[in-house]
């Protein structure tokens, strides 16, 4: 499904989203990690060695100028979308990690790339959509 989101997204000059909850399976830099999740721009433009496969998704990217790799397991992903309009799919948040969010958060990033917390946020665990500009 991811896949085809992202194919959505690029065929309709759309750049695609992934929101991510991160644990100790996804490889991202953790210091732009916020309240457990992180927002990836993964268009093509942003992006090399892009892989879309059934189980990660896995690229180079990067991060204040560094580039990093990573791996997203696909189980990890709470959503995917257009950046443009916020059209795209939230999928439920994996039920072993409910409460586990905390250990692997890191607040001390603050680039456009998070998610950035509500005051009339959701219940913890619950994906929502958000739009980044």
């Amino acid at each position: 499904m991811v896949r085809a989101l992202h194919e959505w997204c690029t065929d309709n000059g759309f750049t695609p989203y992934v929101a991510v909850l991160v644990d100790e399976t996804v490889q991202v830099p953790r210091e732009y990690v916020n309240n457990g999740e992180i927002v990836l721009n993964v268009s093509f433009d942003a992006t090399s060695s892009m892989q879309l496969s059934n189980e990660f998704i896995q690229f180079k990217a990067r991060f204040g100028g560094v580039a990093r790799d990573i791996v997203v397991p696909m189980g990890r992903v709470i959503a995917i979308y257009a950046r443009e309009n916020g059209q795209g799919m939230a999928f439920p948040a994996p039920s072993s990690t409910v409460g586990m969010t905390e250990a692997a958060s890191d607040t001390t990033g603050s680039t456009a790339t998070q998610a950035k917390p509500t005051p009339n946020s959701p219940a913890p665990g619950r994906p929502q959509l958000k739009r980044i500009k």
